[in-house]
This record gives structure tokens, sequence and C-alpha cells, in this order.
């Protein structure tokens, strides 16, 4: 474990998302609350909260730390359930691994939960969005890699000039 003792304490806010993509008739059973298990989100939040206080449980030399707040949502998107944390703390190190701990473990909740209507689900883009505090100040997700982890839609393939494309055998 690295040495923190002699790091000042400082307000340390980390932000973390991730996305669980899946069918329109999935996120349709979470809006309506019609999941055998229960309230998806609610146990969502729940774990997240959690797991953001058993990190170094889970990560290996990873420092116990006296979190002050941790916010979790999970809202229904167009594609899938989007969940956000939100870990601070008055500390020597900071709650990047707390925020992203809460946000696996909310998002294996909802697939927990879900599985038995779809398991081709799939947890995405599991990342860190900001930080704050420390040595190295503020950090940002830069915007353009911070868009909502939503299921890729292939563009519809525009016929060639030339033609359609054969596939040779080799």
């Amino acid at each position: 474990m690295i040495d923190v003792g002699a790091k000042p304490k400082t307000e340390r806010v980390a932000v973390a998302r991730g996305f669980v993509a899946m069918s329109r008739a999935t996120v349709g059973r979470v809006r309506r609350g019609d999941v055998e298990k229960g309230d998806v989100l609610a146990a969502a939040r729940l774990a997240g909260i959690l797991a953001a206080k058993r990190t170094p449980d889970l990560v290996p030399l990873c420092h116990p730390i006296a979190l002050s707040a941790v916010d979790v949502e999970a809202e229904p998107r167009a594609g899938g359930v989007e969940v956000t944390a939100t870990v601070r703390t008055v500390d020597r190190t900071g709650v990047e691994m707390e925020a992203l701990a809460a946000v696996a473990a909310a998002c294996l909740t909802v697939y927990d939960m879900l599985k038995r209507y779809e398991r081709g689900m799939s947890i995405r883009a599991v990342e860190l969005l900001r930080k704050s505090g420390g040595r190295s100040g503020e950090w940002r997700r830069p915007a353009a890699a911070a868009a909502p982890a939503r299921r890729e839609r292939r563009p519809a393939r525009q016929p060639s000039k030339n033609g359609p494309r054969r596939l040779r055998s080799p």
C-alpha cells in the first residue's frame, strides 16, 4: 500500500457512470416495476452504496477511508439503465475507486434482477467522469467521450457505386 500519512486531508469527490444495455421490452419492465424480484432501481442504488463502503474489501491495496456521502442514481433510459455514483470524503486519498465500485455493483444488480427476462444484456462504459481534490486537482472526462453508453446502432449500408460487394473465397 502507498503511504498517504503525510498527505493533507482535503475534500475529494469522484463521479462515475455505467450503463446496462437491454431491449426496449426489458426497459419497459423496469419503468413499470414489473419485475418479480422487486424494485430494480432501488436495489441498484442500495448495492452501489454498499459497494462504495466495501471497496477496500474488493480492491487489493485500496485504502479504507471515511466516506462523507455516497449518492447512486439508477435511471431507465433509451436502450437500458444508466447508473451514476457520486462519492465524497475529506481524507488523504481519493474516492475514484469507491465511485467505480458503486457503479459496477449497481450495474451487476440491475443485470441480476433482470436476467430472467433477458440474458443478453451487457454492462458498458463503467468509467470515471470527473474527480476533484488532492494533489492532482480537478480532472474531467472530455465531453465527446462522456456520451451515454447506449446501444450501438449500425448505420444503414449505402449501396456502392460499383454495385453490391461480393466476397471471394480463398
